[in-house]
């Protein structure tokens, strides 16, 4: 999968651009603040209609304007065009032209991988965090994933308001609440599965890739959620048992989204027992095995985005990372040390300054 060239208007900074790429490594490089991060940020904005950096839209939008728009032209087994237009009706995604009812119907037709330097957070950060981590990359799998997360979150938010109805008018029917809770569970279940499924088969990857890139350490992921191990009826039985806590406190204290992923390396937590480099390494070793089962799925490499590389690991590992990518996958470095990318092989140079690109030095 490569993105063959990638057209702008009104995004960030950008007013008008419109550029060319190499199928293989594109390295965008220039000063911190001239809009290197907003290049590889409208690539995965076209790819997953939202940004990683922000969940505003009309943030996304250049000063002054009303609406934006990336296109992009975007090759697997056929070359198709890809356009996402963002104004404040909300959003419009197009493929060859034709509007797409459905997100979930897009999204998966452009897979790509992330690394940025924000996410070596996700230790630190709430387990909706790690969750939000596990919703982007399965969607881009699985097209019924977001259809049930829609379904679940709109449930829950049922759910939770009927509860509080419950608190202030005790003679309320316990009935509704029933079906509601039903249709969580159900949901629920579904992406269960999905999440379980997914973390399994980044299990078969990521300690692999950890040894091969970094030298030492077993690294695999633990997924925890309250449905672990637990038939239809134990599930049910969660939600009996909170149900007088649920009321007074107005909210569901059972379900998927109280799901978590651990980090282990060697059988510890990371978030709690190891260094900042170790922590960069586990985050490098996920995306690789991502690449890795977005290959098995799918048949084909994705989109590789790695931003501001070099703040994040030395040369050494670096050299040890690029020696495992398939010479396939179409990779996007932005960087303010173009020097240090003259061994990582042959591609496309874009300078960034403060008026404007060119290619090469």
């Amino acid at each position: 999968m490569k993105i063959n060239s990638l057209k702008l208007t009104n995004f960030r900074n950008y007013s008008k651009l419109n550029l060319n790429f190499s199928g293989n490594l594109n390295i965008i490089y220039g000063k911190n603040g001239v809009g290197k991060t907003n290049l590889v940020e409208a690539i995965y904005l076209l790819s997953l209609t939202k940004s990683f950096r922000t969940r505003i839209d009309k943030n996304l939008i250049r000063h002054g304007e009303v609406s934006l728009k990336i296109e992009g032209e975007v090759e697997t087994n056929s070359v198709d065009n890809y356009e996402l237009i963002i104004n404040k009706e909300g959003k419009k995604a197009k493929i060859n032209g034709n509007v797409v009812s459905k997100m979930s119907d897009y999204i998966t037709n452009i897979n790509i991988v992330l690394l940025e330097p924000e996410e070596q957070m996700l230790f630190s950060a709430s387990p909706q965090v790690r969750r939000m981590l596990l919703n982007v990359e399965i969607s881009q799998l699985q097209k019924d994933y977001i259809k049930y997360l829609n379904s679940y979150n709109k449930v829950l938010k049922q759910r939770n308001f009927y509860l509080r109805e419950l608190y202030v008018n005790g003679n309320a029917s316990k009935d509704y609440l029933n079906i509601l809770t039903n249709k969580l569970i159900d949901y629920g279940s579904k992406i269960y599965e999905y999440r379980k499924i997914f973390i399994e088969d980044i299990n078969k990857y990521i300690g692999e890739k950890y040894l091969k890139a970094f030298g030492d350490g077993n690294l695999e992921i633990k997924y925890v959620s309250d449905y672990n191990e637990k038939n239809l009826e134990e599930r049910e039985e969660l939600y009996n048992k909170n149900y007088n806590r649920e009321v007074i406190m107005g909210k569901t204290l059972t379900g998927i989204h109280h799901d978590d992923i651990i980090f282990l390396l060697d059988k510890r937590n990371i978030g709690e027992y190891a260094s900042n480099g170790q922590q960069k390494n586990a985050i490098f070793a996920f995306k690789l095995a991502e690449i890795e089962l977005i290959h098995e799925k799918k048949n084909i490499y994705p989109i590789l985005i790695l931003d501001d590389l070099f703040s994040a690991l030395d040369n050494e590992k670096i050299g040890n990372i690029f020696k495992m990518l398939n010479k396939d996958i179409q990779t996007f470095i932005t960087t303010t040390e173009v020097e240090k990318t003259r061994d990582l092989g042959d591609g496309k140079l874009f300078n960034i300054t403060k008026d404007g690109i060119k290619e090469g030095i």
